[in-house]
This record gives structure tokens, sequence and C-alpha cells, in this order.
């Protein structure tokens, strides 16, 4: 690590022991801005990277409520709100057993440069609980989404801080925040997103992030003098929620050959690859029945199927012979680096990342050093909170736009952000580096807008 970040870093682990998530979140941003940062001397003389890695406000709160039993369960609150220098704090909701502070720590703190690079004004926050949606009745979920809004909501303003769904966090769910919080406050705010069309929810807001990280693969496809672009080409998608769903929407739209699917109990390798049957049926199991993508392989012919690690070839999706394009869109750190060996020995030449830090460390160097072009999330999985935003400006606006206009603009902005990571990789040295280039690209906007505030 660069000689001005060091002691950054180190404070760092030592302030928010025990949380490697965001340790490794915290370093690869500070790799990548040092030479931002021997250009600006007025950033390191204000302590502005100091601030940067420490949140503006951390709120941590009980949430008790009743199951369908009768007995009282109680679950952990969390709102990280992490930078507003640039815009309302805006961030995600995740409700998944594994949420603590330093998983939302780094969430938050990748979301900063992420919004950043939307062009639009968003700071950065995360928020959510450990609470596990699986398995819990419709009336389970709206008692705990209610006690969960009698907190959250002293917290969250449409001017302020405006959470969106995440992992566990889909349309039902915003759905039981927003009614609460509009009973509480007895107003009605653009205060979430990701709400029903009905109640000024935005269209495209479902497609939004998979969309988002193909267009942003096309990119880079480009930026490597492949006119073709997505046709013929071969691609594996990790995940069966909202992400993997559209990503393989998309790509199958086209004219790519979409071959594996996942979810926590394992993953399904279709050689025939998807198609339009095969996707409506995953998402009635997903969306509808909830049920496990197992039932994609019982369900259609020549379809095989594995629990990871089980089998010495393909221990996960990344292992699948003949890749061109791979869009990790389950969760952190999926991708290690044997998989990352995996996926270059068997040809791939584009990594998008659907979801947020999914490939470890090693595995990111690895794609670099091999020339994969790689898309970080902060980066190629930004549709989500751009198209947030876009449904933010539509609320103020009190109009709602057609799906075309909110795709467009969506497109618009994914092109214009790979467009900014690629030239400020090269104005930095680091020509082909999306890594570096969303890094200090987010950064420096916002930087300038600390370093314009004054110490706070």
């Amino acid at each position: 690590m660069g000689k001005i970040t060091d002691p950054i870093y180190e404070q760092v682990v030592k302030r928010n022991a025990h949380e490697p998530e965001f340790h490794q979140a915290v370093k690869e941003v500070l790799d990548s801005i040092e030479p931002a940062l021997e250009q600006h001397p007025e950033f390191v003389k204000a302590k502005i990277v100091e601030r940067l890695v420490e949140p503006e406000r951390v709120i941590h709160f009980r949430v008790a409520w009743v199951d369908d039993k009768g007995e009282v369960q109680v679950n952990r609150g969390f709102r990280i709100q992490f930078n507003g220098a640039i815009g309302p704090y805006k961030g995600g909701l995740r409700f998944h057993p594994t949420v603590y502070s330093g998983i939302l720590k780094f969430l938050a703190f990748e979301q900063i440069f992420k919004n950043a690079l939307t062009g639009l004004p968003m700071g950065g926050a995360k928020g959510g609980s450990d609470f596990d949606p699986h398995g819990k009745s419709d009336g389970e979920i709206m008692r705990f989404c209610q006690a969960f809004m009698n907190e959250l909501y002293r917290h969250i303003d449409a001017d302020l801080d405006v959470p969106a769904g995440d992992i566990g966090v889909g349309g039902r769910e915003i759905g039981y925040l927003f009614g609460q919080y509009r009973k509480i406050k007895n107003i009605w705010h653009g205060v979430l997103t990701g709400k029903g069309y009905e109640y000024g929810g935005s269209l495209g807001r479902p497609e939004a992030t998979g969309f988002g990280a193909v267009w942003f693969a096309e990119e880079m496809l480009k930026a490597r003098g492949d006119t073709t672009g997505f046709k013929g080409k071969t691609v594996a998608i990790s995940g069966a929620g909202n992400v993997a769903q559209h990503a393989s929407q998309l790509a199958m739209e086209m004219g790519a050959k979409v071959v594996t699917l996942s979810d926590s109990t394992g993953f399904i390798y279709d050689k025939k690859g998807l198609d339009k049957e095969k996707w409506k049926f995953v998402m009635h199991l997903k969306n509808v029945k909830r049920g496990r993508i197992k039932e994609y392989a019982e369900k259609f012919k020549g379809v095989e199927y594995y629990t990871y690690n089980e089998d010495k070839t393909l221990k996960s999706p990344w292992y699948v012979p003949e890749i061109d394009i791979a869009i990790p869109s389950a969760t952190q750190n999926e991708v290690d680096f044997d998989e990352a060996k995996a996926l270059v020995k068997n040809g791939c030449i584009v990594v998008s990342e659907g979801a947020n830090m999914p490939c470890v460390p090693k595995a990111v160097d690895y794609f670099i050093e091999k020339g994969v072009s790689f898309g970080p999330g902060k980066a190629a999985n930004a549709g989500g909170v751009a198209t947030s935003g876009l449904e933010m400006t539509q609320n103020s606006e009190r109009r709602q736009w057609s799906f075309e206009k909110v795709i467009d603009e969506l497109h618009k902005i994914m092109i214009n952000i790979h467009n900014t990571a690629y030239k400020t990789a090269e104005k930095y040295g680091y020509p082909g580096n999306y890594v570096v280039g969303a890094n200090i690209a987010g950064f420096l906007k916002v930087a300038k807008a600390m370093l314009a505030q004054g110490v706070l």
C-alpha cells in the first residue's frame, strides 16, 4: 500500500476490529486512490481520507416483534449513514442472518463511490437487520417491517436518507415499510425507493441492476475492440434473485447463451442455455413460489445440478467450461482465487460484478493481470441505485416516467459510468483498470465536496 494511506488503513483495522469485509473494501479504495492523493496535496492536508473512512453516523437499534405463534422475537436493526457530502444518504436495506455492522460498513462505504459515479446527487448509506425472511409468513414479515420502521423513521426522510431494498428486501417488504412510515409521520414523502408503481415507484427498477451490469459488460467489450457485444457469447451468472434474473433476461435478448444460475443450496448448468420459457419458470420459482434452483434441473431435461464443492471439476458456476462473460450476482466474496483461475483458463474475457464485492482481492488482481476486463461492483452494478435516484426525481416532480424513458436514462448513465472509469484510469496511468478508474473518479467528486464544506 502507498505511503500516504498506510497509517490510515492501519487505523481503520484497529478501530474496526473483526470486520474483515469493511477492511477489504477500504483497502481496495485506498490502494487505488494513491495516485490522486499525490496530485492533490490539499486532500492530504485536510485529512479528507481520514474523515472519509469514518462513518458520519452509525445507528444500532433493537427490533422486537411477535411471530405467528405469539412468541416475542428480538432482532438487531442498523443504519449506517456513511457520507452525505454530495446529497441525501442513499443505500439499501438488507434482511439476512449474516447482517452485522462490518458488512453494512463495507456496503455503505462502497455506496459512497457508486452513488458518486452515477452523476446523481446521492450520498452513501446502508442498513438492515439480522432478521431472516425465509420461511416467514406474510403476517410475520409485515409485523417485523412495522417494528423495524418504528425506530428507523426517526433517522430517514426524503431530503435526508432514502433507503431502498437489498437482499431479503423486495417489493413486499418495501410496501410494509413505507406504509408504516406514512402511518407514523402522517405525511407522504418519497422516503423509500423500490416502491410499487401504484404508490410512487418507478418503472424499470426491478430490471435496473441486472440490465446495468450487462450494459457495463457490453461497454467493456467495445473498449476491447469487440463489436459483436453479447451476440454468440456464453455467459455464467450466479444468483437467481432480482439481479441474476434480469441480467440473464437482457443477455438472452442480446443474443447470449446463459448457462448457469445459483442459490444458496447449489447451481444449475444448462448447456443449451436459458430461453424465454425457462426464464419465466425462474421468475415464478423465485418470486412467487420462493423455491430452490434445484427445481429448474428437475423441470427441464438435460440440465445438471450441483451442490457446492461436491464435484472435482464443477465446484461452482465459475468452473463451467468455455465461458466468455461472467456476471457474479449473488453475494460478497463468492469468487475466490481458484475460481478466478478457472474462469481465465476457460476463456473468460469479461467479468462484470452484479453483486457487491463478489470477487476476493486476489481474484480481482488475477483478472487484471491476465487482461480480463473487470468491472467492479461500484461501477458495474450501479444501475440499481441510479434508477433509485431517478425514482427520487420522479417523486420530487410528482410524476411517473414511462418504462422507455427510465431505461433510456439508465442506459445513458451506465455508458457514462463506464467512460468515466475508463478515461480516469488512463489519465492516472492505469489504462484498462476499471477498479482504479472507478475509485479515483468517485473519490475525487466526494473529496472536492468535502473540502468545499469545511471540517465536518
